[in-house]
């Protein structure tokens, strides 16, 4: 890897402290990685409790049927098995999942013209199944093994119906509906613009229309989902280990299917082997498994497997865009109009999130001064649809960038020159980008130089006119080599809050505990940098508790690369708070003005006084109740500060991609033969592990651009049910990267930090596709679907030989 520029860091603002250097800003090692590394991590199927029954889900072989009966009597009577459920008799005793978890704020409701009928999915199916691998029974068992022989003995008794897997067909006249009590396979939608933008189309001297589609892939952690649940009679109260990224939004269903007081549910989620967004809501297994502890009063856990995984865990993407724009003869883009849809499969957890993230991040960096999208969710027999690592912007970028080439390719104009034409410029922010984020707040980038970002990737990549030369003579000598460059802006750090509590403990250490749950990140790394900073000590005195409901009653959770960006404000927040009661305690200790005081190395001192100085250990022993204590009138015991950090609204990070490719016509192999990344997330807590998320996140877009396809027959059997069908790319696809770093801090939150976990995939797909239409220049051929696999890319080049010249369609 090759680093083009040095992460710049901010210190953030303090009160009377005496400044180390700052932790925000190094590259300091994964404090969890002691423990994952040696074999100390703990997993959900690394978990166990006495007398503890394992479930197995048995799941429908059809992706459309009416269910007749499920009969489970013959697994009832193998030995071993305790117990068998299915949906008809579970839905005498729960609810189904909510229709939508992630509500729908009241700003947007009233500024957006939408319609959402989001169906309910039943814990089990009871009435009809509506996708492969929806669940219908559960058996339980002494151990896993004898679980899953026992669902072989499930005798199911189901009357096919037609699938119905093409989102347009779903839409048309006479198509089998999924939800029949709704009359129809259009379950949401919405129309949002600014300006005039049909007038502005009509006005336009050009205009240019090409449907884009971006396929259905999903997230492949390490981990697959898991969940464990115990019971505890004595209290009437259960304690869920969910494999999530949402530790609360859990406890909060379950505690409502299962009548409980949300003190009387905790959820925990230990050490998680990757989430993605594919963890990020809460599917019928959180809520069925601590159903069964209680009914049986024993441990009961689930341990999805990878077939499972495949099968039934939300896909993501799946969209179809028909793209128009309007621009004029310099290339500039005055209007763009989008129509696109959906395919949200079976159900739809997450209602608008991502279909409306799709809309608000199509025009990226660029000023377009007219727009209008009509956006449609279809319901169709796949697997539900949710977020996966980008949520949405990958489609945009997709059919933005594809569009600023084909523009480009209409001017006789290099792609660079037309993106840098379009450009906001650094003088113009922030920018008011005219359309409402998903919060129902003006959407404002608040700070960058997308122009500069452009310049640094392709400066990176050995600069544009010297890959021009490289390119020719790669011509002359057969070989087919191409640039591809892909921008994006990303909202993040999205509301609606997240929350800490900090406590400063006898032995002076500073406990923290968050409703954020990791998944890989380096979290507690972060947040300690960000806790010795506050509080002038070291990072090993800072105890980190996330992903647990007992260490704190209201959280969010982890999801829309937002926790950065939350916590560390809440952690600000609640430290600001706490410090004035440590700073009133150590005057009295003192016997010295509050004003006087500093922070220092674990100490509270007098400013300009060496010496003078009490522990901060000492301070929190002053500040326990009792007759002894240390603390002034008036103030009370304890210290302790809660904090809920509301955003006013998103941060904007952005950055520009540029990958270089080598095609082999004959073959159709695509090599990424070099990437390069210009980043902007502003202060950069920790240079190392953002470097990691660029990259992790960009070697997911090369899969989706490249490999990854979820793909069904035409009975809406899935075809990519093992990682044998469903291709990952691997470390012999992964090219060298080149990374530089921009800087602007937000001013939206007290660090300055901009969100980057969902950064990494967003441009690759867009990028990869230019580059190989790049590289067959000459050819006159179009790659604007996904994913682009080897025999697309002979044809492409067969038919254009043939003079058949073209769009590649998949």
């Amino acid at each position: 890897m090759v680093k083009t520029s040095p992460c710049p860091t901010k210190p953030a603002a303090r009160m009377n402290d005496v400044s180390h250097p700052p932790f925000i800003g190094r590259s300091m090692l994964r404090r969890e990685d002691r423990r994952l590394l040696t074999g100390r991590g703990q997993f959900i199927a690394d978990f166990e409790l006495p007398h503890m029954l394992h479930a197995v889900l048995v799941r429908s072989p059809l992706a459309h049927a009416h269910i007749r009966s499920v009969d489970v009597s013959r697994a009832l009577a193998a030995p071993g098995v305790v117990y068998a459920l299915t949906g008809p008799d579970l839905l005498r005793e729960l609810p189904p999942v909510p229709d939508t978890q992630l509500a729908l704020p009241s700003k947007w409701t009233a500024l957006v013209q939408h319609k959402f009928i989001n169906p309910q999915q039943p814990l089990l199916a009871h009435d009809k199944v509506r996708h492969v691998g929806e669940a219908v029974a559960v058996i339980v068992a002494r151990d896993r093994a004898t679980a899953e022989d026992a669902a072989q003995l499930v005798a199911l008794d189901l009357d096919p119906l037609p699938a119905v897997l093409d989102p347009e067909a779903a839409l048309a006249p006479g198509a089998t509906i999924v939800h029949e009590r709704f009359g129809t396979n259009l379950i949401g939608g919405f129309t949002i613009g600014k300006g005039d933008a049909a007038a502005a189309l009509a006005r336009a001297p050009r205009r240019l229309k090409r449907r884009f589609q971006h396929h259905r892939y999903a997230a492949m952690p390490m981990e697959c989902r898991g969940v464990a649940a115990l019971y505890e009679p004595r209290t009437d109260a259960v304690t869920i280990w969910s494999s999530t990224q949402v530790v609360h939004w859990v406890r909060r269903e379950a505690a409502a299917v299962l009548k409980l007081p949300e003190a009387r549910v905790r959820c925990v989620a230990l050490d998680v082997g990757g989430g993605f967004g594919v963890k990020g809501h809460v599917y019928p297994e959180d809520l069925l498994i601590p159903y069964l502890a209680r009914r049986l009063e024993r441990p009961v856990r689930w341990i999805e497997d990878r077939r499972e995984h495949l099968l039934c865990s939300c896909h993501s993407r799946d969209q179809i865009h028909d793209l128009e724009v309007g621009f004029d003869d310099d290339g500039r883009i005055l209007a763009l109009r989008d129509s696109y849809l959906v395919d949200t499969g079976a159900w739809n957890p997450i209602g608008a999130g991502v279909v409306y993230n799709t809309a608000v991040h199509v025009p990226g960096p660029y000023k377009i001064g007219a727009l209008a999208f009509d956006a449609r969710i279809a319901a169709t027999n796949k697997t539900p649809n949710a977020p996966y690592r980008g949520a949405g912007r990958p489609e945009a970028a997709f059919a933005m960038e594809r569009t600023i080439d084909l523009v480009a390719g209409e001017m006789g104009l290099d792609p660079a020159e037309v993106r840098r034409r379009n450009m906001i410029r650094a003088d113009e922010m922030p920018y008011a980008m005219g359309m409402p984020y998903r919060d129902g707040q003006p959407i404002v980038y608040d700070g960058g130089d997308y122009p500069a970002a452009l310049d640094k990737a392709l400066a990176a990549i050995g600069g544009l006119s010297a890959f021009r030369e490289r390119q020719r003579a790669a011509r002359q000598s057969g070989r087919h080599l191409g640039l591809g460059i892909g921008c994006y802006v990303e909202g993040t750090g999205v509301g609606p809050f997240e929350s800490a509590i900090v406590r400063i403990e006898p032995s002076g250490k500073i406990f923290v505990s968050s409703g954020a749950c990791p998944q890989g990140q380096g979290m507690e790394t972060i947040f300690a940098q960000v806790v010795a900073d506050a509080w002038q000590v070291s990072p090993d005195d800072v105890v980190l508790t996330l992903a647990d409901t007992a260490g704190i009653a209201i959280g969010f959770g982890t999801m829309a690369s937002r926790t950065t960006v939350t916590l560390s404000a809440a952690i600000h927040g609640a430290s600001a708070k706490l410090r004035d009661k440590v700073f009133a305690i150590a005057a009295n200790l003192l016997e010295c003005g509050v004003g006087d005081l500093e922070l220092r190395h674990g100490h509270v001192g007098i400013v300009g006084v060496p010496g003078a100085e009490v522990s901060l250990a000492k301070v929190a022993q002053a500040a326990r109740p009792g007759w002894d204590h240390g603390r002034p009138a008036g103030v009370d015991a304890g210290l302790e500060e809660t904090f809920y950090f509301e955003p006013p609204t998103v941060t904007w990070s952005y950055a520009a991609h540029a990958a270089v490719v080598a095609v082999d016509v004959e073959t159709g192999a695509v090599s990424v033969e070099g990437y390069a990344v210009a980043h902007d997330c502003g202060v950069v807590v920790n240079p190392m592990l953002v470097e990691g998320q660029i990259v992790g996140g960009t070697v997911q877009g090369i899969g989706g651009a490249l490999f990854e396809k979820m793909t069904f027959d035409a009975g809406g059997q899935p075809l990519t049910t093992t990682l044998a069908e469903y291709l990952l790319p691997t470390a012999a696809d992964v090219p060298r990267f080149a990374l530089a770093h921009q800087h602007s801090p937000s001013p939206l939150n007290p660090f300055g930090v901009k969100g980057v976990g969902e950064g990494g995939p967003i441009a690759p797909p867009a990028a990869i596709a230019n580059a190989i239409a790049d590289a067959l220049r000459p050819l006159h051929v179009e790659f604007n679907a996904t994913p682009i696999a080897p025999h697309e890319v002979v044809a492409a080049v067969r038919a254009a030989s043939a003079g058949r010249v073209g769009q590649a369609h998949k």
